[in-house]
């Protein structure tokens, strides 16, 4: 599968860079759901890979996932304390 990969030249940095830009906007209180946003097309392809290529393996993205999907709700008013 990381053949397929290695054949777009262009996917693996793109992939990095999204997620040091989200890491660095969610570090960041003041644009933490940004970067959680930015994060999340990046978070909906690991658990799409995981789904059907190990399905045994979903348990940790899983997880990140709803701390990715919290964060996002949490910092856009979506859940009211």
């Amino acid at each position: 599968m990381f053949g397929a990969f290695n054949t777009l030249k262009w996917l693996m940095p793109l992939v990095a860079f999204t997620e040091i830009l989200g890491g660095l906007l969610i570090a960041i209180p003041k644009t933490r759901a940004l970067g959680a946003i930015v994060i999340l097309p990046v978070m909906v392809g690991i658990l799409l890979h995981h789904l059907t290529s190990d399905p045994g393996g979903i348990a940790i993205p899983a997880v990140f996932a709803i701390i990715n999907l919290w964060t996002i709700l949490d910092n856009t008013g979506g859940i009211r304390q």
